[in-house]
């Protein structure tokens, strides 16, 4: 039984074998032009914008490639030693390609061009360049933060610029070559909080336990005729477990998340009024075991009824104008009931040691049902999350100031685009 099993499978495969044959010969280089060798299309274009005489290229300048003759250009891939590739247009017709993004100064370019002539067979040319050094050497220099490390699911990526950027064009080339790249993926984008400084967040909070890398490609990119991008050092960061602590002013209680489980209700005070805690989703900004707290530091004069000079323990910090979750025994007793700080949310000192040790940087606290004003997205810590996510993508200059424009880090590209 076993040798008709193996009879049957050596003719089977010989019948395939046979087959296989078949449409080999039937698909050879005289069956259809697609399937010959591309033939060297060195007559049939021309290139514009590189020199001949083996000097560098200007940057400034764009590549154009024209078609000779009876044939047609079909493709046109334009990339650098380091992977960045160059935008450009292809004419309908295939008679014409040109460059519609600026090149890198003093990088290594290689050029491939596809050609196919009256007959349809293929034909390719290849030419690599140099491009020389911009004649200004004033450069954008890009500083990513937060820093490596582990964060939580809502820190926000930020970028800040040594040199202010008004022009939107100019803009949208810095922004282009600001890339974040999140595994598993989402949908992001940046946002220009000013002309020195971008964030970047996803439209929902990170997932946990992703990975982020940021780097740019800025170097050696023309970005205005008297400015061009410098070096940036990467980021890499990943994320930990999705912690969320969500206070309701009104019934005075905190509910801790951990991946969308609760994990833990605890009696809370916050501000009372004339001092009333912010609502909305803030970011946590960092932990400090010990913090010395003085009502001068948040504009209380030293011996009014409400100045206070308090020792203060497991404090956790959530804007940079002084509000905190930590330690407040002496409130004890309205914890749960009552609104009697001047801003931060208080706690017994062991559920604040708890917080403290489940709480990370980059974690999410919110407040609703608060009588305060509504949490700063900028300037005060990271309120980005409170901006809604179309409002979100009209501070990207990719968007074009539309919130329903193409996602700029996911938008189809129809043509070789800069990376």
């Amino acid at each position: 039984m076993s040798t008709s099993a193996h009879t049957r499978t050596v003719i089977s495969c010989a019948l395939l074998v046979a087959a296989l044959g078949a449409g080999v010969t039937a698909c050879g280089s005289h069956g259809s032009p697609l399937a010959d060798e591309p033939y060297d299309a060195a007559d049939q274009i021309s290139f514009n914008g590189l020199p001949d005489d083996g000097k560098k290229a200007d940057p400034d300048k764009p590549i154009e490639v024209t078609a000779q003759g009876d044939g047609r250009i079909t493709d046109v891939t334009a990339v650098d030693a380091t992977g960045r590739h160059v935008a450009g247009e292809l004419a309908a017709d295939g008679s014409r390609w040109h460059s519609t993004a600026p090149l890198a100064a003093n990088a290594h370019y290689t050029v491939r061009v596809s050609t196919e002539d009256e007959d349809g067979a293929p034909g390719r040319r290849t030419v690599t360049f140099d491009t020389s050094q911009p004649k200004i050497t004033k450069r954008l220099g890009v500083t990513f933060g937060p820093g490596s490390g582990v964060f939580g699911v809502g820190q926000p990526i930020t970028a800040k610029l040594n040199q202010e950027i008004k022009d939107k064009a100019q803009r949208a080339v810095v922004e282009r070559a600001l890339r974040v790249d999140s595994f598993p993926a989402v949908v992001g984008s940046w946002y220009w909080v000013d002309g020195k400084e971008l964030h970047y967040r996803p439209r929902e909070y990170w997932p946990a336990h992703a990975t982020v890398q940021v780097h740019s490609n800025l170097d050696g990119v023309r970005i205005s005729d008297r400015l061009w991008g410098g070096t940036a050092k990467p980021l890499k960061i990943t994320t930990g477990d999705r912690i969320e602590a969500v206070t309701d002013a009104s019934s005075h209680q905190m509910t801790v998340y951990k991946n969308g489980a609760v994990i833990n209700e605890i009696p809370v005070t916050t501000g009372k009024p004339g001092f009333e805690t912010r609502n909305g989703v803030k970011v946590v900004l960092e932990k400090q075991s010990f913090v010395r707290m003085r009502g001068t530091t948040v504009g209380i004069a030293e011996g009014s009824s409400d100045s206070y000079d308090l020792p203060v323990y497991y404090a956790t910090r959530v804007t940079w104008s002084g509000e905190y979750v930590h330690a407040a025994p002496w409130s004890v007793g309205s914890q749960g009931s009552a609104n009697v700080s001047h801003g931060c949310t208080g706690m017994s000192t062991s559920n604040a040691e708890w917080f403290f040790d489940t709480i990370h940087q980059g974690d999410i606290v919110k407040v609703v049902n608060s009588n305060g004003d509504p949490m700063e997205p900028f300037g005060n810590g990271f309120g980005d999350w409170n901006v809604d996510w179309n409002k979100w993508r009209t501070g990207s200059a990719l968007a074009n100031g539309t919130p329903d424009a193409a996602e700029p880090q996911v938008a189809p590209r129809l043509q070789p685009a800069a990376v």
